[in-house]
């Protein structure tokens, strides 16, 4: 395993050598896992180290905007007139799922059912307690404790958080107009957790808790999650499988500024909560050599890091749709007339 340093913002750092060239980068704590393994393989072989900042998407977004690291990376992607604001160019790079977890005495992997907008209202506070009519209808044959419902959801702004309220406002409509899609929003009840692992811990240690995280964190962490009805009608478990279903329909080749949600596809097996996470640079950056190593890093992820990345339950993008963005790269992202990415 990689060693990793967990700190209070929950940076993410895997060490470098003395006088070795670093590639830095900030952003969304979802893709932590497989970056961290992409690193460790990357440097054994090319001796170059990342210093990944799992900060959350909000603040990956604002330290590439400020030109503070050489990528920023972002669950939550950015619409096309909003990278062109910025002067970003924005891709893909793995596909995976949130869950809602649970700390419900008894409660077994994926025993308990919810929908979507059942979920909505648990979050809206209008479901407070384990045994309501509402949980126990969708639940019959299951001994639900008279158990407080205790809320937990992200305190700092978060592409998780984008995807998750993104699905609540896609099945309800109380919660778009009264509380709506962000990568942070005011949250009508609950506690706040910086990052995933502020979330699982908050949930393992509070009986009766409910939160959501990157399912990579839930199965780290042992964490119990929930079956949720899919598009299809289907109660669903969340794994790579089902995050693969979900991606299968997208439209990647054409879609402007790379923009995709995969909230809600109509796959039998589709876990209805599954997103790509996206890396950000500068489309005419001033330090090309650092932006030049973060996409040669990319490009290396993409050709050699699948069985890594799929060993934590991401799904890689389809070597088609890889292809295609290495060859936007030289297109998009240049310096001085030239394209910042170069194979060695």
């Amino acid at each position: 395993m990689l060693p990793r340093l967990l700190c209070s913002s929950l940076c993410l750092l895997i060490a470098t050598a003395a006088g070795a060239r670093t590639i830095a980068g900030a952003g969304a704590t979802f893709p932590a896992p497989a970056y961290a393994k992409w690193a460790e393989a990357y440097r054994a072989e090319t001796g170059l180290s990342l210093n990944y900042q799992a900060i959350g998407s909000g603040g990956g977004i604002k330290q590439v905007k400020a030109g503070t690291v050489a990528f920023g990376a972002s669950d939550k992607p950015l619409r096309p007139r909003d990278l062109a604001a910025a002067g970003l160019y924005q891709f893909p790079t793995l596909v995976g799922g949130v869950t809602p977890i649970i700390n419900l005495p008894g409660a077994k992997q994926g025993q308990v059912r919810l929908t979507a907008g059942l979920l909505a209202d648990i979050y809206l506070g209008r479901v407070r307690r384990w045994n309501a009519p509402q949980i126990v209808a969708l639940n019959p044959g299951i001994r639900l404790p008279n158990l407080p419902i205790t809320v937990v959801h992200r305190s700092d702004g978060s592409g998780t958080t984008f995807l998750f309220t993104s699905y609540l406002a896609r099945n309800s409509a109380d919660w778009t107009s009264e509380v709506g899609a962000s990568d942070a929003v005011a949250w009508p009840t609950g506690l706040g957790g910086k990052g995933n692992d502020g979330v699982s811990a908050f949930v393992k240690q509070t009986k009766g808790a409910i939160g959501y995280v990157e399912y990579s964190f839930a199965r780290q962490n042992g964490s119990t999650v929930v079956a949720l009805r899919n598009r299809a009608g289907r109660y669903v478990v969340p794994s790579a499988a089902g995050f693969a279903d979900a991606a299968a329909s997208a439209d990647w080749l054409h879609s402007p500024g790379n923009y995709m949600l995969l909230l809600d596809e109509p796959a039998a097996r589709a876990w209805p909560i599954a997103g790509a996470t996206f890396i950000l640079v500068p489309r005419r950056p001033k330090d090309a050599g650092d932006v030049g190593e973060a996409l040669r890093f990319f490009a290396w992820g993409f050709r050699k890091g699948d069985a890594l990345a799929t060993a934590l339950d991401f799904v890689p993008i389809p070597a088609t749709v890889e292809s295609l963005l290495i060859r936007q790269w030289t297109r998009l992202v240049v310096a001085d007339g030239k394209p910042v990415y170069s194979e060695r």
